[in-house]
């Protein structure tokens, strides 16, 4: 095995070069600002995120941090109540990225969006870490900055700037890497930068939690085996510790009962996955695979596979694994994860074996496990990487990389010109308006209900929106985790309220399916109560009548259809 040849004799990291690691760091961000445009940078406009090309999860993203900046400050500081109402209760479980929403909400409440400059961000220390990790693989600066390059134009990350934005944050995984790698590090330093890495990966995504621990722990173990001090003992104590307080300051305990999602093995890595180019390539076929969500984007574009190829030309005979074998079983491991046990290839699944229920109700709170590539692949390109630098001189080592990157850049074209074309049709979206009705409603009223409550639910969206706007409460979400227990007993609890008219004091409900419409026509009182359509929902709103004599005008425009209002109840 060609990874043996080298990982023993990886070189210890400097960065004897700032130049370099600054031209890696800004070639990062301009490849972001190239694909993505600098409008997202203006953070008192989050449009693009709520246009609707993007998916739903920008969307949720957006509107949780709203709802967190206007809140008052709970205990845990992550406690987001009113996005939820007691189905969610942390900024957590809406990836709205604790490690910035928390002191945003300190220092910037007024911010309307910091995804933007997060991308940004995430593109510059992607190139850093790149830098950091050939240093492993050569000293001469410009292929240390092409090879960075090559890290970051990668399909697996630049496909969750498009959707999944927390998880753009994958310069955490290779700076892990570049921790496990390290070699003659003083213990000390090295437990310090864990202690610094892991709880701020616990306050971007769960996800990259679980990557980054998993070769913490390996590094950790080679650390133990090759020389044992108290301070690993105090390490291995120390750092979960950090991290569960980390999570508890972002709401992650709030709904313990809701971590789990059954889905396990449906959203597998295709062992061909890496070479199948899917929307993203130019040259190679796109080869048939499992339809999922999460399928696509762990393509290596024809220069990442290059790069395989040529490292593994490269490589010497085989020596054995002694050093780093820890971080090659952890990154094994969590390819096997990937996989499933659902092992799927070009599109043809096949079960190995069935799990017991308990251990795939655990793997369900991960469950998009096609993701736990990431760290394999990764350490793949780098490997290749240090066994091309150590065959090759200085200048051969950086034509080869310049010449996989300019691969690289033709072989992705098509995905990256449809990722530029998605987010400037993002941004180029007027806003959605909505309908006076709510302006006067918030004088009275200080939450929507959305009836029967769902996760992502009919009208989710624009429920949200207006209560956002309008600082009311909500229970109209998207949330990455819910728990359904609190979601039945409230289902239950509200078709109860409206079958006897009991409603919550300052509460307005949007009717979202015929049984719980039948339920509030015929339990209302329509010289108190008002139900009408506005802006496309059933709206009832307790109360309503009293002290009016005439009805408010609720829809757009300065003659609003006669269907969306009753006529005034009779005097």
């Amino acid at each position: 095995m060609w990874a043996s040849t080298i990982l023993p004799r990886a070189r210890p990291i400097g960065l004897a070069a700032p130049l370099g690691a600054a031209c890696a760091s800004l070639m990062g961000g301009a490849v972001v600002l190239a694909i993505l445009g600098h409008a997202m940078l203006d953070t008192s406009d989050p449009g693009w995120m709520l246009a609707g090309p993007l998916g739903w999860d920008p969307t949720q993203y957006q509107l949780a941090w709203r709802f967190f900046a206007q809140a008052p400050w709970q205990w845990p500081p992550g406690l987001n109540p009113d996005y939820g109402l007691g189905l969610a209760g942390g900024i957590f479980h809406a990836d709205a990225i604790p490690l910035l929403a928390l002191p945003m909400k300190l220092l910037a409440p007024g911010m309307a969006q910091y995804w933007g400059p997060w991308l940004l961000a995430c593109g510059m220390l992607q190139g850093f870490f790149g830098w950091v990790l050939m240093g492993h693989a050569t000293s001469q600066p410009i292929a240390r900055v092409l090879g960075a390059g090559l890290l970051l134009l990668q399909p697996m990350l630049l496909s969750r700037m498009g959707g999944h934005l927390a998880l753009a944050g994958q310069f955490s995984l290779l700076a892990a890497l570049a921790l496990a790698l390290r070699s003659g590090a003083m213990p000390a330093r090295q437990g310090l930068f864990w202690a610094v890495l892991l709880p701020a990966t616990a306050l971007i995504h769960a996800y990259l939690l679980a990557m980054v621990a998993a070769i913490w722990a390996a590094d950790w173990l080679r650390r133990a085996v090759a020389c044992w001090r108290p301070s690993l003992l105090v390490e291995a104590l120390a750092l979960p510790a950090a991290c569960a307080f980390a999570l508890w300051l972002s709401g992650f305990f709030s709904i313990l009962g809701g971590l789990g999602a059954p889905g396990y093995g449906h959203m597998m890595l295709d062992l061909a996955g890496p070479f199948d180019r899917g929307d993203w390539g130019r040259f190679l076929p796109d080869l048939p695979s499992e339809p999922h969500p999460e399928s696509g984007d762990v393509y290596l574009g024809l220069g990442g596979l290059g790069l395989l190829l040529l490292g593994a030309a490269c490589a010497g005979g085989p020596r054995p694994v002694r050093r780093h074998w820890p971080l090659l079983a952890a990154a094994l491991s969590m390819l096997c994860f990937a996989v499933s046990h659902n092992a799927t290839l070009l599109g043809r699944s096949v079960t190995l074996f069935e799990p017991p229920a308990w251990l795939e109700a655990a793997s369900g709170t991960l469950r998009a496990s096609e993701r736990f590539a990431w760290p394999a692949l990764y350490l793949a390109l780098v490997l290749a990487m240090i066994s091309l630098g150590r065959r090759l001189s200085g200048a051969q080592a950086a034509l080869a990389l310049g010449l996989l990157l300019a691969v690289q850049v033709m072989d992705l074209r098509p995905g990256l010109a449809r990722l530029h074309g998605v987010m400037a049709q993002a941004q180029a979206m007027p806003a959605q308006g909505f309908a006076p009705f709510w302006t006067e409603a918030k004088s009275h009223y200080r939450r929507i209900r959305a009836v029967p409550a769902a996760n992502l639910g009919t009208d989710w969206k624009p429920i949200a929106s207006i209560a956002a706007q309008h600082r009311m409460a909500t229970d109209a979400v998207y949330l990455a985790r819910m728990n359904p227990l609190a979601m039945e007993h409230l289902q239950q609890a509200m078709a109860r309220r409206l079958a006897e008219g009991r409603y919550e004091p300052g509460t307005l409900y949007v009717l979202r399916d015929a049984p719980s419409l039948a339920l509030a026509r015929a339990a209302m009182n329509p010289a108190r109560d008002m139900l009408a359509v506005i802006d496309g929902m059933q709206v009832l709103a307790p109360g309503w009548w009293v002290g009016r004599a005439t009805p408010a005008t609720a829809a757009r425009g300065p003659t609003p259809p006669a269907a969306n209002y009753p006529p005034p109840p009779p005097s």
